[in-house]
């Protein structure tokens, strides 16, 4: 109990012993009795000003140091130790049980006290706290805390953009620490501010990162990548360096995670062997949330989301709790969210009907999230992570796309047809468990081990298949199990004293069981109810359960000549085994299952050249391989099928980059070319159920620029045009261009944002899409022309108490546009229109 209130409490107990004695001497009894109320009272009053004795703050003083500037703040006694939390370039330290007793009043701001610092304000937040908050120009400053008698020194430290120590470190380029720089392939980094601005527009982690990436195509906005290729292939979706593919690929690696729980992405473009199987388009690498620096940091985050060109069913909400910090050598990340997606509404005010393909979309939904990573540093050498995470996602609608569009004449956008029955909703379940574990100096080695493991539901909307003889010509539903295990392990050895040569090795293995079941239904029932109601008859095969291992062996070694030049080669040997049961597809064909082994060993070869300590050029060789879709082979297999007999090859992709790197002051820029060739394709052929095995060639250009012409305002720009052609009857003539859904059209982005007021930022951000018409407007699946179309994003943003408000608004200019994977569509009812203007509003705060 406070000392304090046992001392004013006192007083009434001895009040409440005396009083079975005031009959025996009522004169003498009173007069104790008004003695004790007095001292009742004067302990009391003593109580309330121990409580409300705030220590005043008299000066505040910024003296300049060598790395940043040391804020001093002298005070009448002894200062608490402040709690310290971040946002958006700047250090926030907060005093409890002060006041400000300065003679410039209750608010104190310095402009660019330093090098490197842009403002510093210190100001009361409520009659018992003082807030000094520190906004560096680049990126989040760091304190040293000092305390003395006479108050507390806070040694700031500026980050600088142009300390060779200060450059921004990757790690997914080449599975260790290295500078961005130093990279001989084009790589994208976003980091937790850039993702909260775009988080604020929509919280479709695919749908932000096309607006920040080269290369990368733009949204389809249906809850999976299909379409969505990185330089015109597939591209490999990590969370902290996990696989999040699975067999059959269900397109949705993207819709595993919350994007609340994401610190960081870092993109690589452009093949690589480096993770294994899949990345023939590059690698997107989710990076998540690290413990807060100080002993505990509370965030709560609120925020609601509405069409603004109607109402119906179009709100939304969204709540998370996250609680983070460290204490001693152990930090932790704890944070849970739930969040209420409601209908997503077109330009013309009208619901968007959902893909009946089998995807669904992203509206009418409930989404629930749990994250937690806890990080055991014993000493500076050892490192342990252990993290989990589930997330579930799981729609709810009440409506279908309406099947009259694809019998009226003329293109006719999809539109919603009212009364869904379903009883099993599409969504994805995803759970992840990961354990980590570094040492940096075992006999002179950085060694690395990691062990994961992950279980994932996909659950698809019903398909109407009546029309295909291999998927049995009926109406069902799918859905896709998975569970992996897998396990990394790599060693960096340096091979000179100083470091300039180091050998990377290690391993990768993998096992994961998988398959795809499917409840059909009755037709009578379906067609009665104009679509809208489902009967069970059963359940069928339609991928059986695989069971496919792999091991990769690599070794990269990495070579500085000089302090110019850097050169970085490696080889990686794969193999893999599926093994598949017999079993009868869902046309009733009769399998023999078996086992069949891949191997493939593959090579990358890169430089990096520093003309200036600024300006970079890069050149590299990279292959990049992908297995068969087995699923997709297995689901239209002939009757008497053998498995073992069939042995599809895995996609092996050679890819060739050069490119400029610039990094200045106030400019930073790129440009790149890239030519990728491939033997064995992977188009989809018009049936989508068959895959082109033909060879392939993709070439384009990426260029990005980023400027702040002054403190206060930022702007760039990105661009990206690519084409390919395939070699349909394999005789060395690519005569036919890739399809739409492999190619995107041109697209360019860009962005101008400013600081309004200290503390107020706004952004408007700009895409646009263009033509593609290859194929003479022909009107084959994936083969349809491309129209353009632009859309325009606002965000703003303003700190309001100890949080930060959002305002933003997507589809500023209300377009009606139609994304690029509805206009590649055959089937009106998969017209989908692209979503109006709409509103979010999210409140964060820190306590």
């Amino acid at each position: 109990m406070n000392r304090a209130l046992w001392y004013s409490s006192f007083p009434l107990f001895w009040l409440v012993f005396q009083s079975t004695a005031i009959a025996e001497s009522p004169v003498k009894r009173l007069q104790e009795f008004e003695q004790v109320s007095r001292s009742a009272t004067l302990l009391s009053q003593s109580s309330e000003e121990l409580q409300t004795d705030r220590i005043q703050i008299t000066d505040v003083r910024f003296v300049p140091t060598a790395t940043g500037v040391d804020v001093v703040l002298e005070a009448v006694k002894p200062l608490a130790q402040p709690v310290l939390t971040t946002s958006d370039r700047t250090l926030i330290a907060e005093f409890e049980n002060a006041v400000l007793a300065l003679p410039q009043g209750q608010t104190y701001q310095v402009d660019a006290p330093a090098e490197g610092i842009q403002r510093v304000t210190v100001q009361s937040i409520a009659p018992n706290r003082v807030q000094v908050s520190i906004t560096s120009t680049n990126e989040t400053p760091t304190a040293t805390i000092r305390a003395s008698q006479a108050g507390i020194t806070l040694a700031i430290v500026a980050p600088t953009e142009t300390a060779e120590d200060e450059e921004e470190v990757v790690v997914t380029a080449t599975r260790t620490q290295e500078t961005r720089r130093d990279v001989p392939q084009s790589i994208t980094t976003i980091d937790r501010n850039q993702l909260q601005q775009q988080f604020a527009v929509s919280r479709d982690v695919s749908d932000a990162l096309s607006k920040l990436v080269p290369g990368l195509a733009p949204p389809n906005e249906r809850n999976n990548i299909f379409g969505q290729t990185l330089r015109g292939r597939n591209v490999t979706v990590l969370i902290d360096g996990i696989p999040q593919a699975t067999t059959p690929n269900v397109f949705r690696d993207l819709q595993t995670i919350d994007p609340s729980i994401i610190e960081r992405i870092e993109v690589l473009r452009g093949a690589t062997a480096l993770y294994g199987d899949g990345a023939t388009g590059g690698v997107i690498n989710l990076i998540t949330r690290t413990p807060a620096q100080n002993r505990l940091t509370a965030t709560t985050e609120i925020g609601v989301n509405t069409s603004l060109t109607g109402s119906e069913n179009a709100w939304g909400q969204t709540v998370q709790q996250t609680f983070s910090g460290t204490e001693g050598n152990v930090g932790y990340v704890l944070s849970a969210g739930i969040a209420n997606i409601g209908s997503f509404l077109d330009a013309n005010g009208d619901r968007i009907a959902l893909d009946p393909t089998g995807q669904g979309g992203l509206s009418d939904a409930d989404s629930i999230n749990l994250f937690g990573k806890f990080v055991y540093t014993p000493d500076q050498n050892q490192r342990l992570v252990l993290s989990a995470s589930r997330f579930e996602y799981q729609q709810d609608p009440a409506f279908t796309s309406d099947p009259i569009v694809a019998r009226l004449a003329g293109r006719q956008r999809a539109r919603v047809l009212e009364g869904l029955n379903l009883e099993d909703e599409p969504g994805t379940k995803n759970s992840i468990f990961n354990l980590e574990y570094t040492h940096q100096n075992v006999l002179g080695s950085r060694v690395r081990g990691q062990i994961y493991y992950r279980d994932v539901l996909a659950r698809f909307f019903p398909f109407d298949a009546r029309n295909t003889a291999s998927l049995g010509r009926l109406i069902f539903q799918s859905r896709v199990e998975s569970q992996r295990f897998g396990t990394r392990f790599d060693v960096e050895t340096p091979l000179t004293a100083n470091k300039a040569v180091n050998l990377l090795w290690g391993l990768d293995f993998s096992h994961e069981n998988s398959r795809q079941p499917v409840s059909f239904f009755d037709p009578a029932t379906f067609d009665n109810s104009n679509g809208l109601a489902f009967r069970k008859l059963g359940d069928r095969t339609w991928t059986p359960p695989i069971t496919t291992n792999s091991l990769g062996l690599f070794g990269q070694l990495e070579a500085r000549l000089n302090d110019r030049l850097l050169v970085r080669g490696g080889i990686r040997h794969e193999r893999a085994a599926v093994s598949v049961d017999d079993f009868a597809t869902i046309a009733n064909n009769s399998v023999t299952g078996g086992k069949v082994n891949y191997d493939e060993t593959l090579f990358n070869l890169g430089t990096v050249y520093r003309i200036t300590p600024e300006l970079s050029a890069f050149a590299s060789f990279s292959q990049g391989f992908s297995l068969a879709d087995i699923g997709r082979v297995l689901r239209a297999a002939p009757n008497n099928f053998q498995f073992e007999r069939v042995r599809p090859e895995p996609q092996k992709v050679n890819n060739y980059e050069i490119g400029l790197r610039g990094e200045w002051s106030n400019v930073q820029a790129s440009i790149s070319g890239f030519y990728s060739t491939s033997n064995l394709g992977t188009t989809f052929a018009a049936s989508f159920v068959d895959i082109i095995r033909a060879p392939e060639q993709i070439y384009g250009v990426e260029a990005t620029l980023d400027v702040q012409p002054s403190r206060n305002w930022n702007l760039g720009l990105t661009a990206s045009l690519a084409e390919g052609r395939i070699d349909a009857n394999n005789d060395g003539d690519y005569e036919n261009f890739l399809d739409g859904f492999r190619i995107p059209p041109l697209k360019l982005t860009a962005y101008v944002e400013n600081e309004t007021l200290p503390g107020w930022r706004n952004r408007l951000q700009l895409l646009y899409s263009g033509t593609r018409n290859q194929f003479n407007n022909s009107n084959a699946f994936g083969r349809q022309a491309v129209n353009d179309y632009i859309t325009v994003d606002f965000v703003s943003q303003i700190k309001v108490g100890s949080g930060t408000l959002q305002v933003a608004i997507e589809n500023l200019l209300n377009a009606d546009y139609f994304p690029v994977v509805s206009q590649l569509q055959t089937n009106d009812t998969q017209y989908l229109a692209g979503r109006g203007r709409s509103l979010s509003v999210r409140y964060g705060f820190t306590w």
